[in-house]
């Protein structure tokens, strides 16, 4: 158990690398096919956008959740396996975006992975509300 948010703030400060990687992707892109704003008719830079978007969409509920459940006492563990397996998720759908704007396997792994960890955590912060521990 910590009380200074130690783990939350060890996997917040990985995926903020990762998020400037992905930052500073669309800023090479964006100079590659001098678009100031927007995308114009770059479809890379359109998916490095993309790929910035929902990283951003989905890292900060999971980090506020994480933080939930340092606050509350969850098991290290639970806290490192979520935050192992929203690092490799947010990994995989970059990667797999990347690689096809369709479906593909590590895009796919990344969305349901991204999902099921937010589950768990939204599942411990209810279960500490009513006061049922599920794990």
């Amino acid at each position: 158990m910590t009380s200074q948010l130690t783990i939350t703030g060890f996997y917040a400060g990985i995926l903020t690398l990762i998020y400037l990687v992905l930052a500073v992707n669309i800023i090479r892109l964006r100079w590659k096919h001098r678009v100031g704003l927007g995308t114009g008719e770059a479809e890379e830079l359109n998916v490095a956008v993309r790929i910035h978007g929902n990283f951003i969409e989905y890292v900060p509920l999971a980090l506020i959740l994480f933080a939930m459940m340092e606050v509350q006492h969850a098991p290290i563990a639970l806290l490192h396996g979520l935050g192992i397996a929203l690092v490799v998720a947010r990994l995989c759908h970059a990667i797999g975006l990347t690689r096809s704007v369709g479906v593909s396997l590590p895009r796919t792994i990344g969305v349901l992975t991204t999902f099921a960890v937010l589950l768990l955590a939204a599942g411990f912060g209810i279960g500490q509300f009513v006061g049922v521990s599920l794990l």
